[in-house]
């Protein structure tokens, strides 16, 4: 049987996300970009393609490693202004039954006891079709605009980042035990305080004494995505991730980047489909090849060089203005985005240059662009998938909504033909529909499951109860 091929779109709540200048096409409405209307008819657009999910990245700093400052990415709009990703999915969620929502929050500049809180929230209100990207931000303004001196080390971001889940674990998996909630009126118990524990967590980086502020939620914790492939996020992601957003140029590429990441995933205990791999991809498409191939050249006639060196500038860390366009690029140890480089030159017989980027990238950004009519496409999402062993694609627009709507209304169809793609949606949380786990929990060979049920019997919010006090108040209630 052939193996169905995940589906997930590519968004950000900003302007240019990863084609720039090409905000400016007529049919673009990406400027719409903070309007509840946008994104609800994103949902609802998604849903009627049978997609898996809609993936949010974000960033909290902005682009300025380009000519030292952040002008060209404001002139463009290059993931600026950019909005919190978590505002519209509440919207998003009224207005569907069943895609997912993949939402990013950086571990650097959040409090896991916050943030806990945050997606727990929006689990129970989408019935558990969160999931949460875990990064670790690669930004140094945004380090700055957050009161730190510079970026913390790339590495020791991944130290914070492990704890850091630890922490999350305890709050979502053990704080609350299963049947803590009564809703009982005739007792007047809501929750039974025996069954909720402080996971009195003291750790090098965090200092959480008390239980999680929310009730379980569908999927308790929810589904884990990561976006790091750098040697230490593919270690963090073996151990923690079931989707993994990676970065390839070629099917061959990907064969080596997922074969590294599953043999990974075994060496902690967990099986080689355990981790759902999804590669960027933007798809320009038509009805023929001939038909896409026009709209491509459309699309790049309004593409903004200036604009892709800034994001460039940002997911490298390196100004390219002080490269001759014709020096080829070599991978370097910085605390940015090490993937991004390690894409363009790892396993790779091309040498790509500063020109290469501006005449490859403006439009697709951080992943390569597939431009073909339906049969082309499937045929190349199949290669994907079957020789680079990739299970899904994180599809990023060059015009929205065009770029997706085209996808679904000609791609759609002829992978559902081939028994590629689905045209109904499996029930349950966002976690059954990608790894069929028949509770919607993480599976027992998650770093998360060891941490359910693991303090019952343990101190309970009861037995700090003052018991002069408590008996005092229950005789006045009495009363």
């Amino acid at each position: 049987m052939a193996k169905r091929i995940l589906l997930s779109a590519f968004d950000m709540t900003c302007v240019s996300h990863q084609s720039s200048g090409t905000w400016r096409h007529p049919s673009s409405r990406a400027w719409n970009y903070n309007t509840i209307e946008y994104w609800t008819d994103l949902a609802r657009e998604l849903e009627r393609g049978c997609f898996d999910c809609l993936f949010i990245a974000d960033v909290v700093g902005v682009y300025d490693v380009y000519r030292g400052t952040a002008a060209a990415a404001l002139r463009d709009a290059d993931q600026v202004p950019v909005n919190d990703p978590f505002g519209a999915i509440s919207a998003m969620a009224a207005v569907t039954s069943n895609v997912g929502f993949g939402v990013t929050a950086a571990i650097t500049y959040e409090q896991p006891y916050l943030l806990a809180r945050r997606l727990s929230t929006l689990d129970h209100l989408t019935k558990g079709r969160v999931a949460w990207n875990v990064v670790s931000s690669y930004l140094n303004s945004a380090a700055l605009n957050v009161g730190l001196e510079k970026q913390i080390a790339h590495d020791e971001r991944y130290a914070i980042a492990d704890e850091y889940m630890e922490v999350m674990y305890k709050l979502w998996e053990g704080s609350w035990e299963d049947g803590a909630v009564h809703r009982d009126k005739e007792t007047g118990i809501f929750t039974d305080p025996k069954k909720v524990h402080p996971i009195g967590h003291n750790g090098k980086y965090y200092k959480v004494p008390g239980f999680h502020l929310c009730e379980p939620s569908p999927q308790r914790t929810p589904f884990i995505f990561q976006a790091g492939a750098s040697g230490r996020g593919k270690q963090f992601a073996a151990a923690n991730a079931e989707g993994m957003f990676v970065l390839t140029t070629s099917p061959e590429q990907a064969r080596t980047v997922t074969k590294d990441i599953r043999d990974l995933a075994e060496k902690q205990g967990r099986s080689r489909d355990s981790i759902k791999i999804f590669t960027l991809l933007t798809v320009i498409t038509g009805a023929t090849d001939e038909a896409a191939e026009q709209k491509y050249q459309e699309y790049l006639s309004y593409s903004s060089s200036e604009g892709m060196l800034a994001l460039y500038g940002g997911w490298t860390g390196i100004d390219f203005s002080q490269y001759d366009p014709e020096q080829p690029l070599e991978a370097m140890d910085n605390d940015s985005l090490r993937t991004t480089l390690e894409s363009l030159t790892h396993g790779q017989s091309r040498k790509w240059t500063v020109q290469d980027v501006i005449k490859d990238r403006t439009i697709g950004g951080l992943g390569p662009v597939l431009v073909g009519g339906p049969q082309k496409v499937a045929d190349e999402l199949e290669r994907w998938v079957d020789e680079g062993g990739i299970d899904g694609f994180n599809l990023a627009y060059a015009v929205t909504p065009a770029t997706t709507t085209d996808f679904i209304d000609y791609v759609v169809p002829e992978l559902r033909k081939r028994g590629r793609a689905q045209s109904e949606y499996q029930p349950g949380t966002f976690r059954q529909k990608l790894l069929g786990t028949p509770d919607g929990r993480v599976e027992k060979s998650h770093p998360a499951s060891q941490y359910h049920g693991a303090y019952a019997g343990k101190e309970s919010v009861d037995d700090r109860t003052t018991a002069s006090n408590f008996e005092q108040y229950s005789k006045i209630a009495a009363e």
